[in-house]
C-alpha cells in the first residue's frame, strides 16, 4: 500500500505549531501540534477531549463556520488536525486557531456536548487541562506567520 503523507513527516523534528499538512482538492488539513512528538509527554484524553468539544464549536461557530470541514484529536496526542476549505487563507486559518485557543483558555461554564445523547464518553472531560493545552499554544502561535507552517525536512 502507498505510504500516507502524515506517516512520511519526520516526527523527530516536529516542534509545537501549526502546520500546513496536506492539500486535497478544495480541503486544505492544518496540523495544530500541541506536544513534542515522542518526548514522552502527551495530551491526556480527558483534556484531548474537552479542547476538543471547545475548539469545535468555537470553529464551527465563528465567521469560518461554512469553511470548516474537520476539527478532531489525532491519535498519538500530541495535536489536532483541522480542515478548512481552502477559501480560508493561511492568515485565517491562524487566526481561528489562536482565537479558539483564547477561548478555550479563557472558558467557564459548561462544556458543549457534555451529555450522553450527545457525546459517546460524555464523562471523560477536564476543563482545566483543555484551558492548560489552550494557554501554551496560544503562547505559542503568539507571533505565527504562514512561512512557520512548513513542516522542517
Amino acid at each position: 500500500m502507498k505510504r500516507i503523507e502524515s506517516f512520511c513527516v519526520n516526527h523527530n523534528k516536529l516542534k509545537k505549531g501549526l502546520y500546513l499538512s496536506r492539500v486535497d482538492g478544495d480541503c486544505i488539513t492544518y496540523d495544530l501540534r500541541m506536544a513534542v512528538p515522542n518526548s514522552g509527554c502527551y495530551l491526556e484524553n480527558d483534556g484531548i477531549h474537552t479542547f476538543e468539544h471547545l475548539f469545535a464549536t468555537y470553529a464551527r461557530n465563528s465567521a469560518l463556520s461554512d469553511q470548516v470541514i474537520y476539527v478532531g484529536p489525532m491519535g498519538c496526542r500530541t495535536g489536532f488536525y483541522l480542515i478548512l476549505r481552502d477559501t480560508v487563507s493561511k492568515e485565517e486559518a491562524i487566526r481561528l486557531v489562536q482565537q479558539s485557543c483564547a477561548f478555550i483558555a479563557s472558558y467557564e461554564g459548561e462544556i458543549p456536548g457534555t451529555t450522553a445523547i450527545e457525546c459517546g464518553n460524555y464523562r471523560e472531560h477536564n476543563l482545566e487541562k483543555a484551558k492548560s493545552y489552550a494557554a501554551d499554544m496560544a503562547e505559542v502561535l503568539r507571533d505565527w506567520t504562514p512561512d512557520r507552517m512548513v513542516y522542517e525536512v
